[in-house]
């Protein structure tokens, strides 16, 4: 049982020198300029960093500038790096396929092309027959 405590207690103790280290460096990667988000989702650049108030100029779109506290910052946003390679590698892959079996994405309706819709009966492409089945009846299920 001791031991068990001196584990959860080791833990703890990991876990939040863990999150200090985190949040050491979210407030070293804030400065004026740089692109976040924050703890609700609003993503904007900092304008301005008041270090005594713990307040934070946010401009969310060009000309609406809020001020929030610091800690609603959740991170700082890193522009994304494309790769060329990779998209010469997804293109090489949907040649490569066979377009009739492939859904494609209606970008007008936002609806997959070649895939039924709820409820749609698909007639079957070669039907199945048995010589030992009859045609169904009628109390048949």
């Amino acid at each position: 049982m001791l031991a068990v405590l001196a584990l959860l207690v080791f833990f703890m103790f990991r876990n939040g020198r863990k999150r200090q280290k985190e949040q050491a460096s979210l407030q070293s990667q804030m400065v004026a300029g740089a692109n976040v988000m924050t703890n609700f989702g609003m993503y904007g650049t900092i304008l301005s960093i008041d270090e005594e108030a713990n307040k934070v100029e946010l401009e969310i779109a060009p000309g609406t500038v809020v001020q929030m506290h610091r800690q609603a910052i959740s991170r700082v946003v890193e522009p994304a790096v494309t790769d060329e390679s990779a998209d010469e590698a997804d293109a090489e892959l949907e040649s490569s396929l066979d377009d009739s079996r492939t859904a494609r994405l209606n970008e007008d309706d936002a609806i997959v092309l070649g895939e039924p819709e709820f409820g749609e009966r698909v007639a079957d492409e070669a039907p199945a027959t048995d010589s030992t089945k009859s045609d169904p009846t009628k109390g048949d299920a």
